[in-house]
């Protein structure tokens, strides 16, 4: 499914993504699969260590929660 595709269907929604493509140039998500989606990132974390899958990517789509720490 395409970036703009996911982005509009699982809008405040925690999503992970199995077979992520890149924009090498920009290190950008272009497009993936859907493998589950919620809205309590904890149950998404929980289906990818279930699955575990190779290639993936956990986003969030919203407005961050106010509980969110982002490290870099």
């Amino acid at each position: 499914m395409k970036w703009t595709e996911i982005c509009d269907k699982y809008e405040e929604k925690w999503v992970l993504l199995d077979n992520v493509l890149m924009d090498e140039e920009n290190m950008r998500i272009t497009e993936g699969t859907v493998l589950c989606h919620h809205a309590d990132k904890d149950e998404v974390y929980k289906k990818a260590s279930e699955l575990r899958p190779r290639k993936f990517a956990i986003e969030y789509f919203g407005e961050p929660p106010e509980d969110l720490a982002v490290m870099l």
